[in-house]
């Protein structure tokens, strides 16, 4: 790779919540944790895939039961009137 082009990375240690993983990244803070004599920049994050209901499976999935009680509410009276 060609120096001066590409961007400096830091270790970086990502929090979320209870979660923390380490990785490297171009973000510094003023927050750092030294972790195994290493000096890494600390980085709160609101969401990672420790918390997204996509990633956790908590995510609400509408059921069809309620669909099809939603849709026969909605028609119900139109078959009366064919």
């Amino acid at each position: 790779m060609k120096s001066e082009i590409h961007p400096v990375n830091h270790p970086v240690l990502f929090v979320d919540g209870e979660h923390e993983w380490q990785g490297i990244s171009t973000m510094k803070t003023a927050e750092t944790r030294v972790i195994d004599g290493i000096e890494h920049y600390v980085v709160h994050v609101e969401i990672s895939a420790f918390t997204h209901p996509f990633y956790t499976g908590q995510k609400k999935i509408v059921d069809t039961a309620g669909r099809v009680e939603k849709f026969m509410r909605r028609y119900a009276n139109q078959e009366g009137k064919k």
